[in-house]
């Protein structure tokens, strides 16, 4: 399976972009590509512009476009996504997550903004053509508890949550490659 993460956070050291990462981990005896993308280090100057010509937009734009699975990883500010997720969105061809199963996940400092998955960031999704969306994953900062080492420790319940939404991919069969065509003789 072909995975593409989308990293939305403008942080380094993000809840977010920490979760996304956790939940790749649950999925790597099912991946054969993967491609990771960290909005916040893209160009901003082309991301701002909308230009797509770009190559590291246009690289990003093609990783959406070839994946099986988009995981979308944004904090929840003010009761919606990031807007450095919004710009990355807005370059996305309007069928750019047609046919793939896209799993949304979100960290927002209460249960306040739990919400969010469902009214900000699924329409958006939906109307790039997603219909495979898996259950969105919600954390909030208590559940992602700061490590001394680093990193971020999950509550058992926030595990659980993050294993029932990719339940679904352990009977999905990976998309085959497509055969090369028979050489034609003469």
């Amino acid at each position: 399976m072909h995975i593409t993460s989308l990293s939305a956070s403008p942080s380094e050291r993000s809840r977010s972009a920490w979760l996304t990462q956790f939940a790749l981990t649950r999925l790597e005896s099912r991946v054969t590509r993967y491609d990771d993308i960290l909005v916040r280090r893209l160009p901003a100057a082309a991301l701002l512009a909308a230009d797509v010509q770009d190559p590291e937009i246009a690289a990003a734009v093609q990783a959406v476009e070839r994946a099986d699975l988009v995981v979308v990883g944004t904090p929840i500010f003010k009761a919606a996504y990031s807007g450095l997720l919004k710009v990355f969105l807005d370059l996305l061809p309007p069928d750019a997550l047609r046919d793939k199963l896209v799993l949304p996940l979100a960290t927002g400092g209460s249960p306040a903004h739990l919400l969010a998955l469902d009214y900000a960031l699924k329409p958006v999704l939906s109307a790039l053509g997603a219909r495979h969306l898996l259950d969105g994953v919600f954390a909030t900062d208590a559940q992602l508890r700061r490590h001394e080492a680093g990193g971020f420790v999950p509550e058992p319940d926030l595990i659980a949550r993050l294993d029932r939404a990719l339940a679904p991919l352990a009977s999905r069969t990976p998309r085959m490659p497509a055969r090369p065509e028979p050489a034609l003789s003469c």
